[in-house]
């Protein structure tokens, strides 16, 4: 009992530590053409768990405000804002194998993109050739599209119509948002911006349970 007791008051004590504040959807984000669209949105309503939901977060990194950072151990995707803070989402990520993992930069943003499969994705997916834009398309309201070495990545940061994967690891690779969160970032990311994908078991987010039950333990 007395050992249950104090994990209780460390995991309190390290909640305290780390504050984390929601940060509701504004209607504002959203164009009349968003909200259309979204209005049909052929998917129903979930409501994504609290700890993948929008939060404004204390932040531990060196990236400068602007850079976005992605945790795919902890599902996270960060905005670095000024005075060590960031906006932190939950979003979707690869299956480890077909992860991207790095660093690059916003190439290019476009709003309700269509979508076109790459080869590998149509060897191991039943998918038409190309999907026009909408809220039935795989990429959602927004993409920001990630370069390297001036190269498209073919990996990019794109909304979704599979909201109820949000905070999972099933994505070919490409890093899912809900479209409110999406919209929401392309407001905020310019083009150009830095992107750093950590590599799977190199996620150092102090908000991942599964760290903060080590640290515990430990």
């Amino acid at each position: 009992m007395v050992r249950k007791l104090g994990f209780v008051l460390v995991a309190l004590m390290l909640g305290g530590c780390m504050q984390a504040t929601l940060e509701p959807s504004p209607e504002a984000n959203l164009k009349p053409r968003d909200k259309q669209l979204l209005a049909r949105a052929p998917y129903a309503d979930v409501t994504i768990p609290e700890a993948y939901q929008r939060h404004i977060v204390g932040w531990h990194r060196k990236e400068m405000p602007g850079s976005i950072v992605i945790d795919t151990d902890a599902r996270y995707l960060y905005y670095v804002l000024d005075g060590g803070k960031a906006i932190r989402y939950g979003v979707t990520v690869g299956e480890e194998a077909l992860a991207f993992s790095g660093v690059a930069k916003i190439g290019r943003k476009e709003e309700w993109p269509a979508w076109t499969p790459t080869a590998d994705i149509k060897k191991r997916m039943d998918v038409p050739d190309h999907v026009g834009p909408g809220p039935h398309n795989p990429l959602g309201a927004r993409a920001l599209y990630l370069f390297a070495n001036n190269k498209d990545t073919l990996y990019r940061i794109h909304g979704t119509n599979q909201p109820e994967y949000i905070g999972q690891a099933i994505s070919s690779g490409c890093i899912r948002m809900t479209n409110e969160d999406v919209i929401d970032l392309y407001n905020r990311a310019k083009p150009n911006s830095v992107v750093v994908v950590l590599a799977p078991s190199q996620g150092d987010s102090p908000w991942n349970p599964q760290r903060k039950l080590a640290r515990v333990n430990n």
